[in-house]
């Protein structure tokens, strides 16, 4: 199950502070190293195959918060399948990303939500489909409807994207940031209306205790 987020308080102390996991999931050579890179760094590099796995942080100020992420970079290497369930334990919100030039790749992401719907529940984590790797869209073999389709019927978010010429790589962590936000708006609306509802019992046995 996912850990809840940390709120906290800027050094302001005006603007609540939240801290979310965000992993990467996917095949090997979809780009999840790049597109983490392209959007902590804002630049483009062709890295070789994770390793286990790496770990990049972004802070974005958005809604009147701080919003915190701890984003891990998985190993998409079959061998690494095994452990990976170790890195997304406790994850806020998960990007399954395929080359849109690989089919395998867009088959292989339904596999790791198959993961995820066995470790989370629906509301516990935010899911995004990725489909990267728009600059090579004469080779694509995933069509974009499709990606919309499969993601439309599963309730995820979806975005195509390029780490390389940075298309849509800060949209798609942006719509991540606001579900989340959205979400905790929800739970604390959710919360207040309980703490209301409490309240007026409460007053309503004291009523009748008096009379």
């Amino acid at each position: 199950m996912a850990q809840k987020a940390i709120p906290g308080t800027s050094s302001d102390g005006i603007h609540p502070t939240y801290m979310y996991k965000v992993v990467l999931l996917g095949s090997t050579s979809v780009g999840k190293s790049s597109l983490a890179y392209r959007y902590v760094k804002n630049d483009f590099k062709e890295s070789l195959p994770t390793v286990g796995c790496s770990f990049f942080t972004q802070t974005l100020n958005l809604e009147g918060t701080t919003t915190k992420f701890e984003i891990w970079d998985t190993a998409g290497q079959e061998k690494y399948h095994s452990v990976c369930h170790l890195y997304y334990r406790g994850a806020h919100a998960a990007l399954l990303v395929y080359d849109i030039t690989k089919r395998e790749t867009f088959n292989r992401a339904k596999l790791w939500l198959r993961d995820l719907e066995k470790e989370f529940l629906p509301d516990e984590i935010v899911i995004a489909l990725v489909g990267n790797k728009t600059d090579l869209a004469a080779e694509q073999e995933v069509a974009t409807e499709e990606g919309e389709e499969f993601a439309r019927t599963k309730g995820l978010l979806f975005m195509e994207t390029s780490a390389k010429s940075n298309h849509q790589v800060n949209d798609i962590f942006m719509a991540i940031a606001q579900e989340l936000l959205r979400r905790e708006k929800d739970k604390a609306s959710a919360s207040s209306l309980h703490g209301k509802s409490t309240v007026h019992l409460g007053e309503s046995g004291v009523r009748k205790r008096c009379c």
